[in-house]
């Protein structure tokens, strides 16, 4: 089933799951249970059927505490890893199924920029044959002379000298490495950019340095960004819209706006109030009580039942589905549905 290009959205992900299997062979499956020899399976559910929706022009924000699956989903969305189940589509197209050649023409529409710069460049390589890499990969044809210009040109758009092509990856430093590999997803005039936590090694001084650069990029190349991270006070600055993950659930969707001003369900609460503020007037720090269960063994109903303050026994039982509210948000807890999180006077 393909989508409306013209009217649909640019990446539709619908019912995403991922398992990771640790069990590897038939004998490590075999377990000695009640003096009887079984077999049984063990997965890591990183991801549990999630939903979302990404507009052309949109910078999606994923949050949740390390862990949560927001890497797996990007991943999974940029064709790195096969989801378990569920369909990704983009531009109107089913994308899950793709395999090798089949995923050429995706890669150009679709780049990634990963976590660690000191480790996503080939310290083998020189910058300029960094850049001159995808360009060769997608445009054999392309000569030499071509390669170098267009190389220069992504430089000098990211604010590196072109003469700094010659040089390695180890000669710069952390914000010069990730202007590079922001480049280098550049080089191929994508539309679609997965952001997998781009900032979170480096300096403080230059991150916002870098978020800028995004955020340019973004309007001078009409961009559409997957963001993945932990830092709230870097979403508001950065998304049009957020996606609160907990356990590989998705808690609550909303516009950067409404979620900062209103957000509604428990987690997201105790998230944003973890955020430093320079206000004197902001309520207590929310404490979660309790540990993160595992993502080998999910505990049924709702997956933040064991730290939320709200959960019942329809919260053990069963699980919440997403519930969109007047503000155009949605949220997937019971508290929200039965309107008992105002109860509790947390923000």
């Amino acid at each position: 089933m393909s989508l409306d290009k013209e009217n649909g959205p640019l990446l539709r992900v619908k019912g995403l799951e991922k398992r990771f299997n640790l069990d590897q062979g038939f004998l490590e499956s075999l377990k000695f249970s009640s003096g009887k020899l079984t077999r049984e399976t063990r997965a890591v559910h990183a991801v549990n059927n999630i939903s979302f929706d990404v507009d052309r022009g949109d910078a999606i924000c994923v949050v949740g505490e390390s862990g949560c699956g927001k890497s797996t989903v990007a991943r999974m969305v940029a064709g790195l890893i096969a989801p378990s189940g569920g369909e990704i589509h983009y531009d109107g197209e089913r994308i899950d199924g793709l395999r090798g050649k089949d995923l050429l023409p995706l890669r150009k529409k679709i780049q990634m920029i990963f976590q660690n710069p000191y480790a996503s460049l080939n310290p083998r390589m020189t910058i300029g044959q960094t850049l001159a890499e995808p360009l060769r990969y997608h445009n054999p044809s392309m000569s030499k002379g071509a390669l170098q210009d267009k190389a220069a040109a992504v430089m000098k758009s990211v604010g590196i000298d072109p003469a700094w092509g010659a040089r390695f990856a180890h000669e710069l430093s952390g914000g010069q490495r990730q202007r590079i590999a922001i480049a280098r997803a550049l080089t191929v005039d994508p539309e679609f950019i997965v952001a997998d936590e781009p900032i979170s090694a480096l300096d403080v001084s230059i991150q916002a340095q870098v978020l800028n650069l995004m955020l340019e990029m973004q309007e001078a190349h009409g961009l559409t960004y997957l963001f993945i991270t932990h830092d709230l006070s870097v979403v508001e600055h950065f998304g049009t819209k957020v996606i609160v993950l907990y356990l590989g659930s998705i808690c609550e969707v909303a516009d950067t706006q409404t979620l900062f001003s209103n957000p509604k369900h428990p987690y997201t609460k105790a998230l944003l109030s973890a955020v430093p503020q320079l206000k004197d007037d902001r309520s207590n720090h929310i404490r979660l009580k309790g540990e993160i269960p595992t993502p080998i063994n999910l505990p049924s109903g709702c997956p933040f039942r064991s730290r939320c303050p709200l959960s019942d026994a329809r919260c053990a039982s069963e699980k919440p589905m997403p519930l969109q509210k007047d503000d155009g948000s949605v949220v997937a807890c019971h508290a929200v549905e039965e309107e008992r999180v105002d109860a509790l006077n947390w923000v």
